[in-house]
């Protein structure tokens, strides 16, 4: 039973983890393949611009949209394409899952409300929360995802698994 429970986390935080690496991947390659770029950018900027419902803190964000549409045009399908193929792979899990929910801020920030929006911040909420979300991926073989459990926290020598007491010493 307690095998069970130690691979809950990872199994329902890499569920999670894939789930919206998959969302974050075809939100992605849509953006490229509909030819976003600088005038969907300008759009988004002028929209959020005039919007009251736009938070304070977006401002600076919006003047450099209007500034350099052609490059945030490029990044943010970049952007979602790499967070994909982090989170499918398990590469950075706790890293691109903490950028997943920050991306998808900015975009509320934006007023760019889409209905898949919610359900992938809850997605990545759960990988930030489920311990070894990226414990079966890519990060596994190269240890950047997840840290070891430090030295401290393993015993030296483990207890039988007999309920009976140790025995004394002579």
């Amino acid at each position: 039973m307690i095998r069970v429970a130690a691979l809950a986390g990872p199994v329902l935080g890499g569920a999670a983890r894939v789930a919206v690496g998959v969302l974050w991947l075809l939100e992605g390659i849509e953006k490229y393949r509909a030819g976003f770029g600088a005038s969907d950018i300008l759009l988004v900027a002028d929209g959020a611009a005039r919007n009251p419902r736009t938070p304070w803190w977006f401002a600076p964000l919006d003047a450099g949209m209007q500034t350099i549409p052609v490059l945030f045009g490029f990044v943010i399908p970049a952007l979602e394409v790499l967070l994909g193929i982090a989170l499918i792979a398990g590469l950075f899990t706790r890293l691109a899952a903490l950028a997943s929910i920050a991306t998808l801020m900015l975009y509320w920030g934006s007023d760019q409300l889409v209905d898949q929006y919610p359900v992938m911040v809850l997605l990545s909420a759960l990988v930030l929360a489920a311990p070894g979300a990226g414990r079966y991926g890519v990060g596994m073989f190269t240890r950047l995802s997840e840290p070891a459990a430090p030295a401290s926290a393993r015993p030296l020598h483990p207890r039988p698994a007999s309920s009976s007491p140790p025995a004394a010493l002579p």
